[in-house]
């Protein structure tokens, strides 16, 4: 049992218990209202909804990333393993003719192209490299496919 009196008294206590029962209502009114408070103010609670939100886009994103990523080195994997020699090395020269015709054809587009345009090409730049590995995997994964499927109709 307890021994302070039940709210409901009408009782006069000593006046240090009413103070104790005037402070503990205070404190409940307190929290009462501040959970109102809460629960009315709907901009803050669209804000961290939000927030929730978004943390969960981005931890799906990444997990998403990682998984294309394994999956691209896996197709990439399987179609080297299945691609004959000479066509690797057909891939592999053509690659790299490729890569100094772009070289090349780069050079002259950047000597003729106004600044704005260098300014967004250099961000492309920076974001191949940043995602160097798997751009390259799914490039090179993509030639492989198309040499071996022209070797095929070839036969």
């Amino acid at each position: 049992m307890s021994h302070d009196k039940p709210t409901g008294d009408l009782t006069p206590g000593s006046p240090e218990e009413l103070r104790k029962q005037v402070e503990s209502t205070r404190e409940e009114l307190g929290e009462t209202v501040e959970a109102l408070a809460a629960k009315a103010d709907v901009k803050t609670r669209a804000q961290e909804k939000t927030a929730a939100l978004g943390h969960q886009v981005a931890e799906k994103t990444t997990q998403v990333s990682g998984q294309l990523r394994e999956k691209a080195a896996q197709a990439t994997h399987v179609v080297q393993d299945r691609t004959p020699e000479p066509v690797k090395a057909k891939a592999a020269s053509a690659v790299e003719r490729v890569r100094d015709e772009a070289t090349q054809v780069g050079r002259l587009a950047r000597e003729k192209a106004p600044e704005p345009v260098r300014e967004k090409a250099d961000q492309g730049v920076r974001l191949a490299k940043a995602n160097r590995t798997p751009l390259l995997a799914g490039l090179g994964a993509l030639a492989a496919f198309l040499l071996v499927r022209r070797a095929e109709r070839r036969r």
